[in-house]
């Protein structure tokens, strides 16, 4: 196949890029990202010179070079998305404007050059919050999203599916706990608390630290991306989580634990402003239909990630200088 992958500059875009090129001798893959704050070319280092490697510049909300990209791909990979909640409260209107109206160019276009294969991907955060003992988020949990960025991946989601029914486009959704891995960009929890404490600061931690999250290694969620994309049922939403649902002050604690350090250097800060309480995933359905599961654990992915950024240093200390995080 020929991919179009939208925001394949960012995070888990570039972790995709990556799989595809190795896994899939036979497809290309044209990356497609404004390059805003958290994307950046150096997350393909190694892909220039693959001849079935293409960058284009540019805006998701821009119909016309959205046009001329979606006509000439097979199917569409769609990652571009502003996603860092605390930006979303201070500036929902940019929000709004990738995440909603950004999807919908991209949706006409695929609409308009004969159906192309369209795979969204979503975030667990449409779902809203989860009690300490609540059932996991799956994929007929109710919408109840509860900051302007996942109101906004709401809304895209529900577009996606509209088109699904609307216009027969052939769609697939998957909605992923929270990542971590190679090329996170600094401001997240995981690797904002690596790089503080290989810069010898302390990790900001959010009010009492208890807030819950499923952690899922990106790799393992490329893996899941794809064969969604390849093998999942036309119209379907796959929800994607790590077996991996811990407090934040355990990741952080961890964290500290691995690299030698005391819990001196935990921060208590204030909470966010509507702090979803607590997050979890049952994937059983792409575990039964496609075989999927998570094979990277916790432990050992919080270690691996540990030592990329040690060994990363240039990376990400020119992102931290420039945004200042």
């Amino acid at each position: 196949m020929n991919l179009l992958v939208t925001g394949g500059a960012g995070f888990i875009g570039s972790n995709y890029v990556h799989h595809v090129l190795r896994e899939h001798p036979e497809d290309s893959v044209v990356v497609f990202d404004l390059l805003t704050y958290a994307g950046n070319l150096e997350n393909l280092a190694g892909c220039e010179g693959d001849p079935r490697f293409r960058f284009e510049k540019g805006d998701i909300a821009d119909a016309e070079i959205v046009d001329r990209l979606v006509k000439e791909c097979d199917a569409v990979v769609h990652f571009a998305a502003e996603s860092h909640v605390d930006r979303s409260i201070s500036d929902p209107a940019s929000f709004v404007r990738t995440n909603v109206l950004g999807t919908q160019v991209l949706l006409d276009a695929a609409r308009k050059h004969g159906g192309k294969r369209f795979h969204h991907v979503s975030t667990d955060e449409v779902f809203g919050s989860l009690a300490p003992d609540d059932a996991p988020f799956c994929e007929t949990t109710p919408y109840d999203p509860r900051s302007p960025y996942s109101a906004s991946k709401a809304g895209s989601d529900h577009l996606v599916r509209a088109y699904f029914h609307t216009y027969d486009l052939p769609v697939t959704i998957s909605n992923c706990s929270n990542n971590y891995g190679p090329y996170h960009f600094p401001e997240k929890l995981i690797p904002l608390a690596i790089t503080n404490l290989l810069e010898g600061k302390n990790i900001p931690v959010y009010g009492d630290g208890k807030q819950v999250r499923d952690w899922l290694h990106v790799e393992d969620h490329c893996r899941a991306i794809d064969l969604v994309l390849r093998k999942g049922r036309v119209g379907e939403t796959y929800c994607v989580g790590g077996n991996g649902e811990r407090e934040n002050i355990w990741i952080t604690k961890t964290l500290l634990d691995i690299m030698g350090l005391s819990e001196d250097r935990i921060g208590y800060v204030t909470d966010r402003l509507g702090h979803d309480r607590r997050y979890a995933i049952d994937y059983s359905k792409i575990k039964s239909e496609l075989g999927w599961e998570p094979s990277v654990t916790l432990e050992t992915g919080l270690r691996q990630t540990v030592e990329w950024y040690r060994t990363h240093e240039d990376w990400w200390k020119k992102l931290k200088l420039t945004s200042k995080v």
